[in-house]
């Protein structure tokens, strides 16, 4: 338990370091670019505390691994590791906390993805776009059921729409033409407070009346689409959070379209962080316990460079998958599950070497 704690306590203070170096490194080149463009000292703050968000979820894995490498250099240059292993601890026991305290820094990353820090980078681009915290989407058209859609400005985060119109068909016939000028979303339903209804007649003919118009009051329409969900999925954007995005795929799914991003962003969010915890063992056994074995800047030189390889090939599939040139179960999955079989395969090596040795 003291190793344990040891460990942990030095590993947290190297990603605190890390992460606040690399998110201020950030934070401070896209602050000179685009500070012009910010006249307000409160959108200024309120811009770069998003950008700082939108660091961290970039950055916060490639911390963890970063941070993994410094604290063994630090145990190595410090001839601590020769000493815990002299007193009888094997590597296994080392790499415990690594794991461990990345682990549960990665569930908590992940969890964060069901609150707003999802939308940091979409709410700090907007502020740098219009000097707005909140931007409409404009003119959607999309299907629903049996109805046409379109909407001529969108609010997803006030859940409210301005210029309505909903076409209801029968069998590929125009029967019925909804327009108003605004309306809200509330109790999984679209409210609109006045709208103007043109009605076909089922047969027209001479003696029929034609098409009738009246104004009806405190209407509800399309039950259960969510602003937020047509807000992502028909701008294509992909910085779901983890509600969203499986609002999205249940209410997609049975509609006839394609949910590929929508799936490819929950791998994004639940799969991808994982590669840490196995990138972290597939480099902590090849770490050398002393200088003298082998040349630690040279080490740590090449681990560095192998760590930004392997984050620069996932986020390369990442993107293949969110523009669906390739499958999002062959660019997000099946990378992770191999590396988080390398990981399981050189941990039991370990574990095997030690107890025949032991023997």
């Amino acid at each position: 338990m003291l190793l344990f704690k040891y460990i942990s306590m030095h590993y947290l203070k190297y990603i605190g370091v890390i992460l606040f170096a690399l998110v201020f490194f950030m934070v401070g080149f896209d602050y000179m670019d685009n500070a012009d463009s910010l006249k307000s000292a409160n959108l200024l703050v309120i811009y770069l505390m998003y950008k700082a968000f939108f660091a961290i979820d970039m950055l916060l894995p490639l911390s963890l691994l970063f941070a993994m490498v410094a604290t063994k250099i630090f145990l190595i240059r410090s001839n601590a590791l020769v000493a815990i292993y002299a007193l009888g601890y094997s590597k296994t026991d080392v790499i415990r906390p690594f794991v461990a305290v990345a682990t549960i820094i990665v569930v908590i990353y992940i969890a964060l993805h069901a609150t707003s820090f999802a939308r940091a980078d979409e709410y700090s681009n907007n502020i740098r776009r219009s000097s707005q915290f909140l931007q409409p989407t404009s003119n959607l058209f999309f299907t629903f059921k049996d109805r046409y859609v379109y909407f001529g400005k969108l609010y997803p985060l006030q859940e409210r729409a301005e210029d309505i119109r909903i076409f209801r068909t029968e069998s590929g016939v125009l029967r019925q033409i909804l327009v108003a000028p605004e309306a809200y979303y509330a109790d999984d339903a679209w409210h609109l407070k006045t709208a103007t209804v043109m009605q076909k007649p089922e047969h027209l003919s001479l003696t029929s009346k034609g098409i009738s118009v009246e104004t009806k009051r405190e209407l509800e329409m399309l039950h259960g689409f969510r602003p937020k969900i047509l807000d992502q999925v028909y701008e294509g954007k992909v910085n779901y959070t983890i509600l969203d995005a499986v609002d999205a795929l249940l209410l997609f799914n049975d509609q006839n379209i394609n949910v590929d991003k929508i799936k490819s962003a929950l791998y994004r969010i639940f799969i991808t962080p994982l590669f840490v915890p196995s990138l972290i063992i597939l480099i902590f056994f090849f770490v050398p316990i002393s200088p003298r074995f082998l040349n630690i800047t040279l080490f740590s030189f090449g681990a560095i460079l192998a760590i930004m390889m392997t984050w620069a090939v996932l986020f390369m599939l990442t993107e293949l998958s969110n523009n669906k040139t390739i499958p999002s179960e062959a660019g997000i999955v099946l990378p992770v599950v191999v590396l988080f079989f390398a990981a399981v395969v050189q941990w039991y090596r370990n574990r095997t070497h030690r107890t025949a040795a032991a023997d």
